[in-house]
């Protein structure tokens, strides 16, 4: 242990913690900037790039950064001197030199740390004035906007690019003032080997990195007569959505959410758990079909669109292991122009589907090739809970006073299995409940697998089926599927099935949530608000849902059936060259 001594408060921690640490446990805040600690998914960026975070050491009068400096006994550290205030101000006013004033119409005003930090340092001008960086925006993604002009070289996003993610795409260009974060040889993000899982999104203090936003083109179709406008939701939205509006971290706000979308417009407001479901009894059906024959295995779960884009590009030697499914906002895109056209008479061309996700990989998805139908997009708008958040206090709707409201039948009814996809382990355990009905005839006793429920980047369990002891595994984080990936084809470990969310933790944590700021507590709230409805549900396995039931009987014939392929299936592709 060591003693030290912060702003005159005795402290004693361990050997090796960091200044920073030490204050946090004294509860004394220390601004920060570049750094940023996400222990439990295993993210720590402490570059010390910023130096925002000077403290002063009084043994010897140093400034020094309390985020990679480590504590030593008999240390006297003081947060408050003239010398850190001023200093620690300056370095703002530099970064703040380097940096747009275009505040008002930037789509962090408000939520940008540093916006925050000049305010806490009460900077009211910028005295350094000279030459600022210039470059292009990159808009070409589906997904991302990168402006290498609000940069502030903080090399989060790098690390989690990197280090955690292990996509390799971003990177610091150039040497001293010029220097910025982008892709090597400055190429666009479309030209790179990107998953656009917007993890970097997500870890960004200002807005050097944003998604792109289908707004305005969401509400001109609410506007236009002609057409029938469908909003589907995912289920990590509603246990974040509320986040947006100063309610409880986790709080499920389904009723209010679809109240909301009725407010804003929507012709029918219905549940991407519908669709969850539909895909379990397809993936469910072709991971039996692949037990039996012992070909294409381990199955690899295709729900997550930046986790398929991960393996086109790395893995071309198992690009036959994905589920051939379509992800859920898909078959239910793929069904609302098909089977809901008919039923109601409407001609599919006059449809739109709008998909409300956590995710901005999805929006990139929804301009696949291989996800359309009689040349029409399965999904024609994806926007993310922000962006949903930004229409409800636009339209001035009270969201946190609205009445619950249930969601339009019949592709809004669901069962527990849709709910816990929205968290990292879900799927496994929705197909694992419909494929042991399907070889027993029964219901699974065991309905949740503790092993799946924890805030770790790999899980195992295993499951007995008439005597097939059948292998899962659960993946998030795209750092941790390429380790099982690569102990796959070492033959170092054997899978049945594995589920992979390129998000840590799943799409509780997806690119389009609201920001956590490094907090993986609100991550946890929003996983067990997940598990819970899903407790709380009637109905908990797919196969049950009586809506699914009819749409097998009356246009589907059967799971796995020529139909249910043309419709719901897709394929994938080798991505040897980059993507124009």
């Amino acid at each position: 242990m060591v003693n030290l001594k912060i702003n005159g408060i005795d402290i004693q921690v361990e050997k090796g913690t960091t200044i920073l640490q030490a204050a946090k446990m004294a509860n004394v805040k220390i601004p920060t900037l570049c750094h940023l600690d996400m222990g439990k998914i295993g993210f720590v960026n402490k570059d010390a790039n910023c130096r925002v975070c000077l403290v002063e050491t009084m043994n010897n009068h140093k400034l020094v950064s309390s985020c990679d400096t480590l504590v030593k006994e008999g240390m006297d550290i003081r947060t408050d001197t003239l010398k850190v205030i001023n200093a620690r101000k300056t370095n703002i006013e530099l970064l703040l030199s380097n940096h747009p004033c275009d505040c008002l119409v930037c789509s962090r005003n408000g939520n940008c740390e540093l916006q925050d930090l000049a305010a806490v340092a009460n900077i009211k001008e910028i005295k350094c004035k000279g030459e600022r960086i210039k470059y292009p925006l990159d808009n070409l993604s589906p997904s991302l906007i990168r402006d290498p002009n609000k940069c502030v070289l903080c090399k989060r996003c790098e690390t989690m690019c990197n280090k955690v993610q292990t996509v390799g795409t971003l990177t610091d260009i150039g040497r001293g003032f010029p220097t910025f974060i982008g892709s090597e040889f400055k190429i666009p993000m479309t030209e790179t080997k990107c998953t656009y899982c917007g993890q970097c999104l997500n870890v960004c203090p200002t807005g050097a990195l944003t998604e792109v936003t289908s707004t305005d083109k969401v509400l001109k179709a609410l506007m236009d007569d002609e057409k029938i406008v469908l909003v589907q939701t995912a289920p990590a939205v509603r246990v974040a959505l509320g986040e947006e509006f100063g309610m409880e971290k986790g709080q499920i706000v389904t009723g209010k959410m679809v109240t909301a979308l009725k407010k804003i417009g929507f012709d029918y407001v219905f549940d991407t758990d519908f669709g969850a479901d539909l895909t379990t009894m397809e993936e469910a059906t072709e991971l039996v079909q692949r037990l039996t024959s012992e070909k294409n295995l381990p199955m690899f779960t295709s729900c997550c669109p930046a986790w398929v884009n991960f393996l086109e590009h790395n893995f071309p030697d198992m690009i036959d292991n994905p589920s051939s499914c379509k992800s859920p906002h898909e078959m239910f895109g793929a069904i609302s122009k098909s089977y809901f056209a008919k039923e109601n008479n409407i001609d599919p061309k006059n449809i739109v589907v709008v998909s409300i996700m956590p995710c901005i990989a999805k929006k990139y998805e929804a301009k696949r090739d291989e996800l359309s139908n009689e040349a029409m997009q399965d999904v024609d708008y994806v926007l993310t809970t922000r962006e949903l958040s930004n229409i409800i206090k636009n339209m001035s709707i009270d969201f946190v006073n609205l009445e619950d409201s249930e969601f339009d039948s019949p592709l809004g009814e669901s069962t527990g299995a849709g709910v816990i996809f929205g968290s990292t382990g879900g799927v496994m355990e929705a197909a694992i409940r419909t494929a042991y009905n399907i070889i027993t005839g029964e219901d699974l006793e065991k309905i949740e697998f503790k092993e799946l429920k924890e805030l770790k980047g790999f899980k195992e369990a295993e499951v007995d089926i008439r005597g097939r002891k059948v292998k899962a595994a659960v993946v998030s984080g795209l750092g941790n599927a390429r380790k099982v990936v690569e102990l796959i084809r070492n033959k170092e470990k054997d899978y049945d099935v594995i589920e992979v969310m390129a998000c840590p933790g799943g799409c509780v944590n997806g690119g389009g949530q609201p920001l956590l700021r490094g907090n993986t507590d609100t991550i946890e709230k929003r996983m067990k608000a997940i598990h819970s409805e899903d407790r709380n549900k009637v109905l908990r396995r797919s196969y049950q849902n009586p809506s699914i039931k009819k749409l097998y009987n009356e246009y589907l014939d059967y799971p796995g059936s020529e139909k249910s392929h043309h419709l719901l299936h897709t394929t994938f592709k080798v991505k040897t060259t980059v993507e124009k």
